[in-house]
């Protein structure tokens, strides 16, 4: 089993910074990539940023140049750097992970339980 444990979350005002961080512990063979969904209230959950353990990146495009994606893959920890937050930045923030459990099965996503990002206008 994997848990993913979410930190980092918290109010700020448009246009300051926060950092969120994601630690994968567990029994498992091989994390894949990890990543940073969020859902706002009313809203779909969307992919806002992913890293692979080689460090491949994709990013929404709504949060590309503020934001940034690492991996600590020592740590299986992920990190998100934001910056010049905007109202519209304000959700829960999920963790996710690719994992593969043992070396004879399949990769399959898991997800922390999310933590509040509040921006203030």
């Amino acid at each position: 089993q994997v848990q993913l444990v979410e930190s980092g979350g918290g109010l700020v005002q448009a246009g300051g910074s926060l950092r969120l961080s994601c630690a994968a512990s567990g029994r498992f063979f091989s994390i894949y990539a990890m990543g940073w969904h969020r859902q706002a209230p009313g809203k779909q959950r969307e992919l806002v940023a992913r890293i692979t353990t080689r460090s491949i990146t994709n990013y929404d495009d709504s949060v590309k140049g503020r934001f940034t994606i690492s991996i600590d893959v020592a740590k299986n920890t992920v990190y998100l750097q934001m910056s010049s937050l905007k109202p519209e930045d304000t959700a829960v923030y999920y963790c996710s992970a690719q994992v593969q459990g043992s070396a004879w099965s399949s990769a399959r996503d898991y997800w922390g339980q999310g933590t509040q990002v509040t921006v203030s206008s």
